[in-house]
């Protein structure tokens, strides 16, 4: 099995998130991003502790993705510094992660849905 990752990342809100969803698919970086219903995250940031409203994503990739779904968050989300944390998915269902790989190919590659 292609190794998997689950990446994790937070938007300033559902907009930002669906935005941020959509390029990642569009760019074939990602085969499916979840965005979450909105959490309330305390953090420390330029020496206060902070609350704010977040929208959580789970973005499922292939690792050999990784450096380009990273560089995307990077450069696409509205935060000064984005979360942008990758998981092993060590297994699960074998005709989904099948499906992940093929959804994260080249259109060149593969054309079909």
């Amino acid at each position: 099995m292609e190794p998997i990752l689950l990446v994790f990342t937070n938007a300033p809100d559902p907009a930002a998130a669906e935005k941020l969803a959509h390029g990642l698919v569009s760019a074939r970086l990602a085969a499916c991003v979840n965005v979450l219903a909105e959490c309330t995250s305390v953090y420390r940031w330029k020496g206060a502790i902070e609350t704010a409203s977040e929208t959580p994503m789970l973005i499922k990739t292939r690792a050999a993705l990784f450096a380009e779904v990273k560089a995307f968050i990077l450069e696409h989300h509205p935060y000064e510094v984005p979360e942008v944390i990758a998981l092993p998915v060590g297994d699960g269902s074998s005709a989904y992660l099948d499906w992940l790989v093929l959804q994260t190919q080249p259109l060149a590659t593969f054309e079909r849905s």
